[in-house]
């Protein structure tokens, strides 16, 4: 058995996970969802490494998945306890001394949402509706739930801090890309993975919240990942 530590994005919410944990808990493996500390002033990077490092305890065989903005975060806790492997599901890949607020600007991905809005026909009015670009393809009962909570609010305070590791750790590195993500387009997500980690993407059916629309299947994904490093 491992354990998958679930690490949010923008807002720190582990609700985003919950369709994904009972999946990974039908295969025999603990599914861990991270609360960050996204409301607190006084939190950066480094405290929210801590949040998971404390909700890890001292269990072992850790797979850390980190989705969108919770890729700042990851990285930083493989270099405090071993892991097994690093997920990197839509995220946002950071270098070294990069703040957040410059991630965007640094990648040009301003640019690229652009041009793959404008392939599939999204109007740029639609681009600022959460619903249409988050959750457009979450059931919509799940959907209005989503935009629903208010659980918690996106301190500033992480953003505007340089990302303080001085290289990527050496850990196993995936890096999972919906093929439907209307904000980090797959080839976008392409290109930053080859020129910041030198790493291939691997694909799967669904956009930015896929542990949403399409838990079975990011489950089978994570397994299979957990398979080969396991050999």
């Amino acid at each position: 058995m491992s354990t998958f530590a679930l690490i949010p994005g923008g807002g720190g919410d582990p609700w985003e996970w919950h369709r994904l944990v009972p999946e990974l808990a039908a295969r025999g493996h603990e599914a861990l969802p991270i609360r960050l500390p996204a409301d607190d002033d006084d939190a950066g990077w480094t405290e929210y490494a801590d949040a998971v490092v404390d909700a890890l305890g001292d269990r072992r065989d850790i797979i850390l998945v980190a989705a969108s903005m919770g890729a700042f975060t990851a990285p930083i806790v493989s270099t405090r306890r071993p892991v097994e492997l690093l997920v990197l599901l839509n995220a946002m890949i950071p270098v070294p001394g990069e703040t957040f607020n410059d991630w965007w600007s640094n990648t040009d991905s301003g640019s690229a949402r652009r041009e793959y809005h404008a392939s599939i026909g999204l109007q740029p009015t639609e681009a600022d509706d959460d619903a249409v670009i988050y959750y457009h393809d979450v059931p919509a009962e799940l959907r209005a739930e989503a935009q629903a909570r208010t659980w918690q609010d996106q301190s500033m305070t992480p953003l505007d801090e340089s990302w303080p590791l001085r290289a990527w750790p050496d850990v196993p590195t995936r890096v999972l890309a919906g093929r439907h993500d209307r904000m980090f387009p797959l080839e976008f997500q392409r290109r930053i993975a080859r020129e910041r980690l030198g790493l291939d993407v691997d694909e799967i059916d669904g956009g930015h919240m896929v542990a949403m629309s399409r838990p079975a299947e990011l489950a089978d994904r994570l397994e299979a990942y957990r398979l080969a490093v396991h050999g």
